[in-house]
Parts: C-alpha cells; sequence; structure tokens
C-alpha cells in the first residue's frame, strides 16, 4: 500500500468515526506548553494549531511525588506547584539512560530515571524534572516519586522528541485545583 493510501483511509476513518483530527507536530514547535494536574496525575501537552487556537496535542498518565501539598523543603517527598501565572520551564533535556538512584527501598541503586531527565527551574528546589519510571513503572499514575514528575518509560521518549524544548512553559496545578477554563473547552472541543 502507498503511503498516500493510508493517509486516505485514516482521513476517511477518521471523518466517519466522527473524530477530529489533530495535526501533532513530528518535531517540538517551540509553541507548545505542559499543564501537568496532580488531581488527575496527568501531564498534558498543548500547541497552538494553523488558526492560532490552542489544542491538546498529546496527555500522559503520571506520578507525583508521595506526599500532597506544594513542596516546602528537600526530601518532603512533594512536587513543587507553580505560582499562579508563572510557569516553571525546561531547562536541559538530559540522557539519564544510565542514571542510578536508591529509594532505600531494599532494592539497593537501580536505573530509574528512564531514557531522559527534563530538569525544570523550580525556584527555591534543585533537581525537580520530568522522566521515565525504569524499575517503576506500576507506580505511573500515582504518587510515589520523591518529587519530580515520573512518566511510563515510552512517554518519556515520545515527550522529548515530539515536543519538549528548552524554555519549554511546565504549568504544575496543585491537589485541588481544578482544570483551568480554557483547558475545559479544548478538552471539549476535542472530544466533539
Amino acid at each position: 500500500m502507498t503511503q498516500r493510501f493510508i493517509v486516505t483511509i485514516i482521513l476517511l476513518l477518521t471523518f466517519c468515526l466522527g473524530l477530529q483530527a489533530q495535526s501533532v507536530p513530528e518535531k517540538p514547535t517551540g509553541t507548545a506548553f505542559i499543564v501537568v494536574s496532580k488531581m488527575e496525575q496527568t501531564l498534558r501537552v498543548y500547541d497552538r494549531d494553523a488558526a492560532g487556537d490552542t489544542v491538546l496535542v498529546a496527555q500522559f498518565p503520571c506520578c507525583m511525588g508521595k506526599n500532597k501539598g506544594n513542596k516546602q523543603r528537600r526530601g518532603d517527598m512533594r512536587t513543587p506547584e507553580s505560582p499562579a501565572g508563572k510557569p516553571f520551564k525546561i531547562t536541559m533535556i538530559q540522557d539519564a539512560s544510565t542514571w542510578r538512584h536508591d529509594f532505600h527501598d531494599g532494592r539497593g541503586n537501580i536505573k530509574a530515571y528512564g531514557h531522559w531527565f527534563l530538569r525544570l527551574e523550580t525556584p527555591g528546589h534543585r533537581g525537580i524534572g520530568i522522566h521515565g519510571s525504569t524499575n517503576n513503572e506500576n507506580t505511573v499514575p500515582g504518587r510515589a516519586s520523591e518529587g519530580c514528575i515520573r512518566l511510563l518509560d515510552q512517554d518519556i521518549i515520545t515527550l522529548k522528541e515530539r515536543f519538549a524544548y528548552v524554555g519549554m512553559p511546565v504549568t504544575i496545578q496543585g491537589e485541588e485545583q481544578a482544570p483551568f477554563d480554557w483547558e475545559k473547552r479544548v478538552r471539549a472541543a476535542k472530544d466533539e
């Protein structure tokens, strides 16, 4: 089958099933941004379409810090929350495929970060990022990290390869924070 034929079938199925085709970028666009919901234990990637409208382009289940609430100090096992209107930013995208960590749970010093670590600028706190879950995939979604945002290994690869870029805004919402009004509209439009 030719590529054109396959694309035609996909478009036809999309139309017949009443699904909206979202154009998903092959590479980071520089306009995408992330919203992490502690309440829903979900990381969502939003971008702008050709008309300039915000669209949901990807979502992944995620694991948060073991303890609820905003991070106060090192070792409190909480994920930091973004101040209103001031998202965090990705400052580095690092190969973490050989990184090891001892969670002090009897498993010893194990590979724990997946392939990538997206380091976040979180004023007042160091070492916070979005990473994979090697040897911890059963914790996603959930609450088991020391403060980072943990994705499934395949999801961190997809996030890095398709969407993430240095400078990308990342908003982390608190446990009681409902989705933004604009998020509700975007999700409703995607479901229509």
